[in-house]
């Protein structure tokens, strides 16, 4: 397969092949066309952009069952606006000065296994983590990593809200998070960033309390791929726009949009809050609705199985060579399909590194899952290849490893 055409030589750099998922470091996923075509259309009059928003509140709010919503310059722009919303609510002293948090709850109470770099979000926007729990349960001990008890005396007068992170191995659920927090009147954040498909997990934190869930649009929505989805609680969702929107407003020339209508503006105009240099434009604003109306009209199931043809036949044919050892990965919590390819080096003569970075090496470069390079096994995710790029990955690994592979048994039926 060339890629000759990729319009990223027009630049001098070489373009990938994507058998590595949605990831944000080689451009997400593809845009869906429909959805640049509504970006086309987007870029050629003006809005005003607090309606557009207000516009993506309902849209939000439908298909969420969240009393308001908000598209964010990506998903971490969606966890920094989120955290500037819990610690500012409807206080525009506070909003004016953020990240100093001097004189209001500032603490995000976080079980330690749910931690990652993303929530430096939570930090940027003025909070401080208190991380609570352990790691017994990854040790293998039998016992959890966070106990109810603990999370309950975490939460003090200091408390702002409490983070969570949405992945199969977390704990506590997210209910019993959920019904902690409320009964001390605390927030819950849920980052599902990478969370969708299903669709049937728009609505699911909310309905298990979560205060504000934060999506991305770039992932699996396919829409652009600066774009993220924050779903909530109404006072919540105003003060993320308010700390957001462009505040340079004559007073009496401002009619406030439907989505700030439970605002209390007698006092003025806000000023430009912490989350401005997060801006979202007209264009990927209407970009993003249009993928979120096509990507919660697909056929799920049909997708899935879509991608899991391609993994069975990159299984098939893995399965001949010797030193390699591929399964697939296709459990109800994986999003898509993977193969999981064990290498032994000393038949192959490459370690699962060194042949992950000479297919990165090639041109156009091929991009594989790095996650599980110390069990020294590469991952093929299917999701973000296409039909036509199957037997380009299967031809790298062989040509990379030098293996003994018939290539006139393979071809990849589109």
């Amino acid at each position: 397969m060339s890629d000759r055409k990729s319009i990223y030589y027009d630049f001098g750099v070489s373009p990938v092949i994507n058998a590595a998922g949605t990831k944000t470091r080689i451009g997400g996923s593809l845009i869906r066309p429909e959805a640049v075509e509504a970006m086309r259309a987007a870029a050629e009059s003006f809005v005003v952009l607090s309606d557009l928003q207000s516009a993506a509140s309902r849209l939000i709010s439908e298909l969420t069952g969240a009393e308001a919503g908000y598209v964010t310059s990506g998903a971490g722009a969606g966890m920094m606006l989120a955290g500037a919303a819990v610690l500012a609510r409807d206080d525009f002293s506070v909003m004016s000065r953020l990240p100093d948090t001097t004189g209001i709850p500032d603490e995000m109470v976080m079980p330690r296994t749910h931690r990652t770099g993303y929530d430096h979000a939570f930090r940027a926007a003025g909070g401080e983590i208190v991380d609570i729990g352990t790691n017994d349960y990854h040790l293998g001990t039998g016992s959890t990593n966070v106990e109810p008890w603990e999370l309950e005396e975490a939460i003090t007068e200091e408390t702002a809200a409490v983070g969570y992170v949405e992945k199969p191995y977390t704990q506590p659920e997210l209910s019993v998070v959920a019904d902690i927090a409320h009964e001390h009147d605390t927030p819950v954040i849920v980052d599902a960033a990478a969370e969708l498909p299903p669709t049937t997990n728009f609505s699911r934190f909310i309905e298990q309390g979560a205060d504000l869930v934060v999506f991305s649009g770039g992932k699996a929505i396919r829409g652009p791929q600066t774009t993220g989805i924050v779903a909530g609680r109404q006072e919540l969702i105003e003060s993320m726009a308010l700390q957001n929107l462009d505040m340079h407003i004559a007073d009496e020339l401002w009619d406030p949009p439907e989505l700030l209508s439970d605002t209390d503006l007698s006092s003025g105009v806000p000023r430009q809050g912490i989350g401005r240099p997060l801006k979202v434009g007209k264009e990927e604003l209407a970009g993003l609705l249009r993928a979120l109306e096509l990507f919660v009209e697909e056929d799920q199931e049909k997708q899935r199985q879509r991608w899991l043809r391609r993994a069975e036949y990159l299984d098939d044919q893995l399965s001949d060579i010797d030193g390699l050892d591929p399964h697939i990965d296709c459990t109800e919590e994986s999003i898509a399909p993977e193969v999981v390819v064990a290498i032994d080096a000393d038949v192959v003569g490459s370690t699962a590194t060194e042949l992950a970075r000479t297919l990165r090496d090639g041109d156009p470069r091929v991009f594989v899952g790095s996650d599980r390079l110390h069990c020294e096994e590469i991952v093929l995710n299917t999701m973000c290849l296409e039909d036509d790029q199957v037997d380009y990955v299967l031809d790298r690994i062989v040509t990379a490893i030098d293996a003994d592979y018939d290539a006139t048994t393979a071809g990849f039926a589109v």
